[in-house]
């Protein structure tokens, strides 16, 4: 069984009406995450799983993030929030509310849990603004970029970190973002994720970093080491001077990541840290492992990694290198069952999941990626979709439209009967809708394409047109079944295809 599933969805009917003075926020269903979807230390403590459970809302701006965290019932009622579009200092304003506490130069966490961030449709890009966790727990953070986040110069936002938590942090699982800068300190950049004052148990997996001085820290200061308990697992570092990351004290975890391009030093284990380093790819780099820049030790324990043009330096008083020959120097005992792909496939694997917009494919140890499985939000068990379903075929005398149709073709072909006949969209994505005039109970469909179009299909959503509410998600034609509504319009959108869709039928069922 694969386990680092990507966070599923999940939606039942709900609505959470947020007004927005800027941006949009869009009434959406309930969402939960996959059990297991949160991988290494993020799964101990209870586990993370954001905003499951909780309804989903659309954000397309800063402030329409912050609206959304601010109606909640309370601090801690999960909701997912699906961000899209560029997110900067100009549509992020400071929200007041009982459930919130936010501010207008970052996206604020603080002092709330059970939160979902997670990028959608065409991508979510935080322009020079940062995502700033604080005295919060259960955060889930998916999907996004978050580039150019300055601590000097203009403007500023988050203290020049990308992502950074602090005090009192638990349970945050961190998944195919990409964290980028421009340049180092003296560029006005710091951090792309650090972690201070008592942070733990954190994730940060299928993510790139890349174009900075300092990847990233735990513990602010050689006195700052309660934080501990990360994993970093197929995360790509690159061209990076420091940090990759800096340990002060705590336990962490690295494996199966790819390291190009450390000119300065890369997993720095100091005061006390002590870090596991498996089947990890390190490349064109310096000082790959060690203690560095202070006589306050750390140590690591050392198995199956590749180092391709590493170069190390000379011990000194405030340099111990772990190479040439790097050896392990204390043991970590890992509680959590982790996929471990081999060191030798770890580039390969790392660029075609690591970062935003890669389509969530994560690895299952076997060093082929793999795309995450279609889900239904209702029922654990996938129909067969060879198998069509039994009864009426209700699509029959109902009417149809939708959101665009190609040259030739009809909204009415998908529920004539015939195969022979069929819709497109004007392009390689759109939607078609069957409705009736009195509420009809729905529980089934079944998506024919027509003759030479099989497997043309992408990702899809089925959604209840009245309410908004997404009935069911995955990918490819087929029956797809879901939880029984009462509904007078049920829409199937198409958002990912290989070529124009050629839907022949839409059928819908009973049951």
């Amino acid at each position: 069984m694969r386990r680092p599933v990507v966070l599923r969805l999940q939606a039942a009917l709900g609505t959470l009406a947020l007004a927005a003075a800027t941006g949009v926020v869009l009434s959406m269903p309930e969402a939960a995450a996959a059990a297991g979807g949160a991988t290494g230390y993020a799964t101990q403590n209870g586990g993370t799983t954001g905003g499951a459970g909780g309804q989903t809302v659309r954000a397309t701006t800063g402030t329409a993030i912050h609206q959304a965290l601010c109606g909640r019932a309370s601090s801690s009622t999960p909701i997912t929030i699906e961000v899209e579009g560029t997110i900067n200092h100009g549509n992020t304003s400071k929200v007041s509310g009982d459930s919130c506490n936010t501010a207008a130069d970052k996206i604020e966490l603080k002092q709330i849990s059970n939160v979902t961030l997670v990028g959608v449709g065409n991508g979510a890009v935080f322009d020079q603004l940062g995502i700033h966790i604080r005295e919060a727990s259960n955060i889930v953070i998916q999907n996004v970029t978050v580039r150019n986040v300055k601590k000097s110069g203009s403007p500023t936002s988050n203290g020049g970190d990308a992502i950074g938590m602090e005090s009192d942090v638990r349970n945050v699982w961190v998944d195919h973002t990409t964290l980028e800068a421009s340049g180092g300190e003296s560029e006005g950049y710091d951090g792309l994720f650090d972690m201070k004052a008592n942070t733990q148990y954190v994730t940060l997996s299928y993510s790139t970093l890349r174009n900075s001085g300092r990847g990233g820290l735990i513990g602010s200061s050689e006195s700052d080491v309660s934080n501990g308990y990360v994993t970093f697992h197929h995360n790509l570092y690159e061209n990076i001077d420091s940090r990759a990351p800096l340990l002060r004290g705590g336990t962490a975890h690295m494996y199966n990541n790819h390291y190009k391009g450390l000119s300065k030093s890369g997993i720095n284990s100091r005061a006390g840290a002590k870090a596991k380093v498996d089947s990890n790819y390190f490349e064109d780099s310096k000082d790959v492992l060690g203690t560095f820049y202070t006589d306050a030790a750390g140590s690591w324990q050392v198995s199956g990694n590749i180092y391709d043009n590493v170069t190390w330096s000379q011990p000194g008083e405030d340099n111990n290198p772990a190479g040439p020959d790097p050896q392990s120097n204390t043991s970590v005992s890992i509680p959590y069952s982790y996929p471990l792909d081999d060191a030798s496939c770890v580039p390969d694997v790392v660029s075609a999941t690591a970062g935003a917009n890669k389509g969530l494919k994560v690895s299952d140890g076997s060093c082929t990626p793999q795309s995450p499985d279609p889900t239904d939000p209702t029922d654990p068990t996938d129909p067969d979709p060879t198998d069509p379903p039994t009864g009426t075929n209700l699509s029959i005398g109902a009417g149809s439209d939708g959101s665009s149709k190609a040259s030739g073709t009809s909204y009415g072909d998908v529920r004539d009967g015939d195969l022979g006949t069929y819709w497109s969209p004007a392009g390689t994505t759109g939607s078609v809708s069957v409705k009736w005039s009195s509420a009809t109970t729905v529980a089934k469909i079944n998506i024919r394409e027509a003759a030479g179009s099989a497997g043309t299909i992408g990702s899809y959503r089925v959604l209840n047109h009245d309410s908004g509410a997404v009935l069911a998600s995955g990918s490819g034609a087929g029956v797809i079944g879901f939880q029984a509504v009462s509904l007078k319009k049920i829409t199937f959108e198409i958002t990912g295809a290989s070529g124009t869709p050629r839907i022949a039928e839409f059928e819908t069922y009973a049951g």
